[in-house]
């Protein structure tokens, strides 16, 4: 039965609600549901004293030096998990390493430096831990950069947002696949925004060179996250691979998206800078990913997240699935399309 509010108001409960709502729209737009795809609920008070033991476990987090990456990376190694930090800066992975054995003393946690938005570092990293890591039991695809006012390129000339939050990812869980394999239940959790509710695949101009609106093209690049996601879990049924392959978003939390991206004097940072204080905190925001990575419950296919007004917080659930996410040809297409872009194939069955 669903709980209805009857006490009465204040203005200032109003204007914060409608605050939250407004920034909601701004980021997710109107949301459209695609096919409902059979799933179970996760419990609705889910949270991170509920991840089983992680110990003899192997993950991998890209971005993990702050906001969710961070709070992925403390509280898998909290659970006992060996945990590696993949970012692009080692200084800031020192710190990282620091907090976390502030917190747990004997975690088992490193850091390997990485560019997304550079397939050479990509590649580089994946051969480096082909060497080092027995397995990898894990691979949370988390790094992102959101909505820079100017379009940028990266080092093999693909659209900045594009390249760093769907195509280095991409590139990275195909260089990583023979790990993963050797695990005896991998998972890969990737992570999207409500803003895929306000996002299609412009397949004519894929890298907005012929035009670039920031917010428009984020979402584009983390509705391709969210089909890659499916995709993933597709061709691995298909292929055998045995991997769950999952998605999740952490509705609207603090972290550093915002002051990184547009900044604090564009429309978003000022709706940002209102109601931070009102916001989840990056530690929220991360538990639908940590469900996706480690409870026995999550299903390959599914997509969690915050189940609130417009999804911007709110006790985890099944999170809503945007049409275009749905779309299992356009997501082969998107496939065959980044596998050109990069040059990167994935294996076709297992060797």
């Amino acid at each position: 039965m669903t709980n209805i509010r009857t006490t009465p108001q204040s203005s200032g409960e109003r204007n914060q609600r409608s605050g939250l709502l407004a920034l909601g729209l701004l980021l997710g737009g109107v949301f459209q549901v695609g096919n409902a795809v059979a799933q179970t609920e996760p419990k609705p008070d889910w949270n991170t004293t509920d991840i089983p033991s992680q110990a003899g476990r192997i993950f991998l987090v890209t971005g993990g030096t702050s906001g969710m990456g961070f709070e992925d990376a403390k509280a898998l190694a909290g659970a006992g998990a060996r945990v590696v930090i993949a970012a692009r800066n080692p200084a800031r992975g020192e710190e990282a390493i620091a907090r976390i054995r502030e917190a747990h003393p004997v975690a088992e946690v490193q850091f390997e430096a990485v560019d997304l938005a550079d397939l050479t570092s990509v590649r580089a990293l994946g051969a480096r831990l082909q060497t080092s890591l027995p397995r990898l039991d894990g691979l949370i695809n988390n790094a992102a950069i959101m909505a820079p006012p100017a379009r940028g390129t990266s080092a093999d000339g693909l659209e900045m947002q594009f390249a760093t939050n769907y195509a280095g990812h991409f590139v990275l869980t195909a260089e990583l696949l023979p790990l993963l394999r050797k695990s005896d239940a991998p998972r890969v959790v990737t992570l999207s925004s409500i803003a895929v509710h306000r996002g299609s695949i412009d397949f004519e101009d894929l890298q907005s060179m012929q035009h670039y609106e920031p917010m428009t093209v984020y979402a584009q690049s983390k509705l391709a996250c969210l089909m890659f996601a499916f995709e993933l879990q597709r061709r691995s049924d298909a292929a055998g691979w045995g991997i769950q392959s999952m998605a999740a978003h952490p509705g609207v939390s603090v972290t550093e998206l915002v002051e990184r991206g547009p900044g604090l004097d564009s429309e978003q940072g000022r709706q940002w800078a209102a109601m931070r204080d009102t916001l989840q905190t990056a530690a929220q925001g991360a538990v639908p990913t940590l469900f996706a990575a480690t409870d026995p419950a999550a299903q390959g296919g599914a997509y969690y997240g915050p189940t609130g007004p417009n999804e911007i917080a709110g006790p985890l659930g099944l999170a809503t699935v945007p049409a275009a996410a749905s779309d299992a040809v356009a997501a082969g297409r998107l496939w065959v399309a980044t596998e050109a872009l990069t040059g990167t194939r994935f294996p076709a069955s297992v060797r």
